[in-house]
């Protein structure tokens, strides 16, 4: 009877065992499942890479199918010992995919044809892995099945969703969870950057699974109304883009410390920008701007040194203008919507660098 109730002892343990071990493996193997399921195999024209690359989408309300888009380039060494570099853009309203990824400090470049990619040499994912994240809903791939929800988002739903994507995120890819974190960006990104960063800094203190924040910074950032918009000016005058007396109409009109300008102050904002500026890019002044509807730069823009009056260049190295203009073809081709995982809604209007 003793040996008989071993047995069936051993039997249940046995069971036990099992259920515990096929239950863990099975969640394991869950979280794989759904990470491999953002794996980019290879993007369209793409040159190979020895790293590795995810997208998807991570939900951050289910009630109302609210979901934001993000694109992770893992380190080209040793992705494991570095940190993670999360990259907002601002706007607000344009696409961290647009820009960071494919503009400034992302691994690819698209090529003049949008036909297919290049690398970047100066890309920071020889240093860090890069998680690109477009938000709000509305920014990018990102979108929400309710549609106020494009209407009415804001700086505080903005953080907060960032926060939870992040937290969903790090549970789609649990090798992250103690990693050092850093929060980058530009532009507006001068309010998301902070505004997260407080959001993980006040979930930190209620958690016991803390985000490893170790950092942040901004470049270009938009912080505050009254040097933001006075800089502006005062940079467009000082680079002589815009003239003596619309220079002192700006300062002597506009309330720079308000949101949103009077119809007078816009309305000289207007001139300046159409009337004075010229044909140039605002944001490269010595490149030449792109202007020609193949989206070609102009060659009539040259820059003569002073110095060297023999001596003509008609590019910038490393700088195409008309870089948003190739990805806004690439990034709508099906082809490569699918390869990213992207626009899995089926959205019924075209993916823009900002909307």
């Amino acid at each position: 009877m003793v040996m008989a109730e071993k047995q069936i002892f051993v039997s249940i343990v046995f069971v036990l065992l099992l259920v515990v071990f096929s239950s863990s493996a099975s969640h394991h193997h869950a979280v794989n499942e759904e990470e491999e399921a953002d794996r980019i195999s290879s993007l369209p024209g793409q040159p190979k890479v020895s790293f590795q690359q995810f997208s998807g989408y991570v939900t951050v309300n289910k009630a109302v199918g609210r979901a934001l888009f993000y694109w992770l380039t893992e380190a080209v060494h040793d992705p494991l010992s570095k940190p993670l570099v999360v990259w907002l853009n601002g706007g607000p309203g344009c696409s961290s995919v647009a820009y960071g990824a494919s503009e400034e400090i992302g691994p690819f470049r698209i090529n003049k044809t949008a036909s297919g990619l290049y690398l970047n040499k100066f890309s920071w994912n020889s240093v860090a892995n890069l998680l690109f994240l477009e938000t709000p809903a509305g920014v990018g791939f990102s979108y929400s099945n309710r549609s106020s929800d494009l209407l009415d988002t804001g700086d505080v739903r903005t953080a907060m969703d960032s926060l939870e994507f992040l937290l969903g995120w790090m549970d789609r890819f649990p090798r992250y969870k103690d990693r050092e974190v850093y929060l980058t960006g530009e532009s507006y990104a001068g309010h998301y950057v902070p505004q997260l960063a407080r959001e993980i800094t006040m979930y930190n203190k209620r958690s016991k699974h803390p985000i490893n924040l170790k950092g942040f910074m901004v470049g270009n950032a938009v912080t505050d109304n009254y040097y933001d918009n006075l800089g502006t000016v005062t940079y467009w005058w000082s680079h002589a883009m815009i003239s003596d007396k619309t220079y002192q109409q700006l300062v002597n009109t506009c309330d720079f410390r308000r949101q949103k300008e009077s119809d007078e102050c816009e309305s000289l904002y207007s001139y300046a920008m159409d009337q004075e500026f010229g044909n140039i890019d605002q944001y490269n002044i010595y490149s030449p701007p792109c202007n020609n509807s193949d989206g070609s730069t102009s060659t009539r823009h040259t820059i003569r040194l002073p110095h060297h009056p023999h001596k003509v260049f008609r590019q910038i190295s490393g700088y195409d203008p008309c870089t948003e203009k190739y990805a806004e073809i690439y990034y709508n081709r099906p082809d490569v919507q699918k390869e990213l995982h992207a626009n899995v809604t089926k959205i019924p209007y075209k993916w823009t660098a900002c909307r």
